[in-house]
């Protein structure tokens, strides 16, 4: 199950994601072009989480709780 995503955020699908549909990575509205940035992928009970400069390396699997609390902590 995912969270939905407080109403003040909002995320674009990456352009890394090509063709993948098994996980569908997401980057948020405010990164800028220069790939400094994290994508993240919802799956069950957690929330992916890469840097978009090294795709292929390892994401961070964090719980969908902690994921949600730790989007409450951010700016408006």
């Amino acid at each position: 199950m995912t969270a939905p995503e407080p109403d003040h955020i909002v995320w674009h699908t990456s352009s890394y994601s090509g063709g993948c549909v098994e996980v569908g990575w997401r980057t948020s509205s405010y990164s800028g072009t220069n790939g400094a940035c994290v994508e993240f992928a919802p799956a069950p009970d957690a929330v992916l989480v890469r840097d978009s400069k090294h795709r292929t390396g390892p994401a961070l699997t964090v719980p969908t709780a902690a994921w949600r609390a730790f989007l409450t902590t951010l700016p408006r």
